[in-house]
C-alpha cells in the first residue's frame, strides 16, 4: 500500500472522528481534521498517535503502512475551508443535534465542489432532515459506524431520497477500501437498522428487569454467554436456517411459538429517568462510573482479539 494523493476531511475531532481518521490513514489517504474548538484537534492528534503506536505494538494496526507513516498522513486544519479544500470525501462527526447538523451542512455545502461526497456519521437522524435545500444534496449520504468503528467493521450506508446512485456506490467502495463492511440501504428508514434492532432488544430487556424476572447481570449473560456467542459468527437468519433443516422447516416448527410469545410482548417502555432509578442504581453499583474508562479499554481489547480471531478463521475457511 502506498500513500494516496486524495484527501479525506473529518469534521469533528471526538472519538468517532478519531477512529475515522485512523481508518482512512490506514488506507493511505491524506486526512485533515477540523473542529470549532482548536485545542480539541490538538488533543485528538495526540490521542491518535498514541492509539496507532499501541495498535502497531500488539500487531492489530490496519493497512500496510507503519504507525508513523499513518500518523504523518493526519493533520489538523485551522479552518473549515482549509480542511475541505480539494477533498474527495467529507466525514461529518458533529453531535446528534438536528439544528447543528443543518448549520454545519449549509457551511460545508458552500465550501465544496460538485464532486465531493458529504457523509454524516449520525446514528439516527435521517439524511433528508439536514440536507434538503443544499446545492450538492445529491452528494449527501449517511455512513453510520458502529462504536468503536476501528474494531467493529459494520457501517450503515443510508441515502437521502435525492442521493445519487453513484454516490452510494462510491461510498460503499470507500468503506470496503478502509476495511469496513458496508450495509447498503435502499432508502432512509427511521433508526436505520442497528438502533432499531438494538432498541427492540433493550425494550424486552427492560421489561424482564422491571418485572423482577431477571437482574441486569442475568440479562447481560443471556446475551454475552448465549445469543452473542452465536451472533458473532452468524446473523439471526443464518441462525434459524441452521437451527432446523432450513428456514422453511424452522418456520414450520417454531412459527406458532414465535407468534404466541410475541403476542405477550409489552408496549414500548417510557425510558424516562424517573422510571429507571432501580436500573441506574444497579448498574452504577455493578460498574461504578469511575471504572467506565477501564471497562471501555477492556471492551476494546476484547474486540481487538475477536477481530483478529475472525480474520484468522476467515483466512482458514477461505
Amino acid at each position: 500500500m502506498s500513500f494516496k494523493n486524495e484527501k479525506i476531511s473529518i469534521i469533528g475531532s471526538g472519538l468517532i472522528g478519531r477512529s475515522w481518521a485512523m481508518l482512512f490513514a490506514g488506507a493511505g489517504y491524506q486526512v485533515r481534521i477540523f473542529d470549532v474548538i482548536p485545542n480539541q484537534v490538538t488533543q485528538a492528534l495526540t490521542d491518535i498517535e498514541k492509539q496507532l503506536k499501541h495498535l502497531e505494538s500488539i500487531g492489530t494496526l490496519k493497512g500496510t503502512l507503519s504507525a508513523c507513516q499513518q500518523f504523518e498522513l493526519i493533520k489538523g486544519s485551522s479552518s473549515m475551508q482549509e480542511c475541505l479544500s480539494d477533498s474527495k470525501h467529507v466525514q461529518e462527526c458533529t453531535p446528534e443535534i438536528l439544528e447543528l447538523k443543518k448549520k454545519v451542512y449549509k457551511e460545508i455545502d458552500s465550501l465544496v465542489g460538485p464532486n465531493t461526497v458529504l457523509s454524516s456519521s449520525t446514528s439516527c437522524l435521517l439524511p433528508s432532515t439536514f440536507t434538503d435545500g443544499l446545492k450538492n444534496k445529491h452528494n449527501c449520504i449517511v455512513s453510520h459506524p458502529i462504536n468503536p468503528p476501528y474494531y467493529v467493521p459494520a457501517v450503515e450506508v443510508i441515502p437521502a431520497p435525492w442521493t445519487s446512485k453513484d454516490v452510494v456506490d462510491k461510498t460503499c467502495a470507500l468503506m470496503k477500501e478502509i476495511q469496513l463492511v458496508p450495509v447498503r440501504f435502499s432508502k432512509e428508514h427511521p433508526g436505520f437498522a442497528v438502533n432499531r434492532i438494538q432498541y427492540a432488544i433493550l425494550n424486552e430487556c427492560y421489561h424482564l428487569v422491571k418485572d423482577g424476572i431477571l437482574t441486569p447481570a442475568d440479562v447481560d449473560n443471556v446475551m454475552k454467554e448465549g445469543l452473542a456467542m452465536r451472533y458473532i459468527w452468524c446473523g439471526p437468519f443464518e441462525t434459524i436456517h441452521m437451527n432446523a433443516e432450513g428456514t422453511e422447516n424452522y418456520i414450520e416448527r417454531y412459527g406458532e411459538s414465535i407468534r404466541t410469545i410475541s403476542n405477550t410482548f409489552k408496549p414500548t417502555p417510557p425510558w424516562k429517568p424517573e422510571d429507571t432509578d432501580d436500573l441506574v442504581k444497579y448498574m452504577e453499583e455493578w460498574f461504578p462510573l469511575s471504572e467506565l474508562e477501564d471497562r471501555r479499554n477492556l471492551r476494546d481489547r476484547r474486540l481487538i482479539a475477536i477481530s483478529a480471531l475472525k480474520k484468522e478463521m476467515k483466512e482458514k475457511d477461505d
